[in-house]
């Protein structure tokens, strides 16, 4: 398992860190996602198939880019 934390500026709210939650647990392999709208961090537990690419492009297709 692999697990990274990622900034991600544009997080204003709950509701950034519920839409990035149920967006990246779609991607098989991911695990978990924890977000903190005060920090602007979230940190995302995955395992293969998953990749961090496949990560970081979906964060970017639904507007949050890390």
């Amino acid at each position: 398992m692999k697990t990274q934390t990622f900034k991600i500026a544009n997080i204003s709210c709950g509701h950034c860190v519920a839409t990035i939650q149920r967006e990246l647990k779609e991607l098989d392999g991911v695990i978990d996602v924890k977000g903190d709208p005060k920090t602007k961090k979230v940190t995302i537990e995955w395992d293969a198939p998953a990749t961090v690419v496949q990560i970081e492009a979906k964060l970017s297709e639904i507007g949050y880019p890390a």
